[in-house]
């Protein structure tokens, strides 16, 4: 049995883990922030998209949101039986679903953009600018890392 085999499991990838327990810290301070405004964590994500961009295609949310189809599938109909939400066909193509946010889910539109606000201090607290400009180029190549075929390294 060679040196690293004896090593625990969870050292052979601290950073990794690290990043795993900050994911789920910062997903869990969103769902709390968003429970009181009808939303779970995650569905902010495609409201943005439908309030910035308005009516969208199912499948253009698919794409940006770079998430199973099935995942924004249930997030769609999830929303849609909260109101937040309502599906139509395109005009332009009827095999394709628009989905567009309705009156009631404007109206969070400033609740959550206060809720990110809060996720954003609580998530950096302590940090000077130096240090969040730091932390978002870091997260960059990360991302950048994470992105990029296999293989290609």
């Amino acid at each position: 049995m060679s040196a690293h085999q004896n090593q625990p499991l969870a050292d052979a990838g601290g950073t990794s883990q690290a990043i795993a327990r900050v994911a789920r810290l910062h997903r869990a301070t969103a769902e709390r922030l968003l429970r009181p405004h009808g939303l779970h964590a995650g569905q902010e994500l495609l409201m943005m998209l439908l309030w910035d961009g308005g009516p969208q295609p199912q499948a253009a949310l698919i794409e940006q949101l770079a998430v199973d189809a099935s995942t924004v599938t249930r997030m769609v109909q999830r929303l849609e039986q909260a109101g937040f939400v309502r599906r139509r066909r395109s005009e332009n193509d009827r095999r394709a679903v628009l989905v567009e946010a309705t009156a009631a889910a404007c109206a969070l539109r400033d609740q959550v953009a206060q809720a990110w606000r809060e996720l954003e201090q609580v998530t950096l607290a302590g940090l000077d600018e130096a240090e969040q400009a730091e932390l978002i180029r870091l997260l960059g190549r990360l991302e950048g890392n994470l992105t990029r075929p296999s293989g290609e390294m």
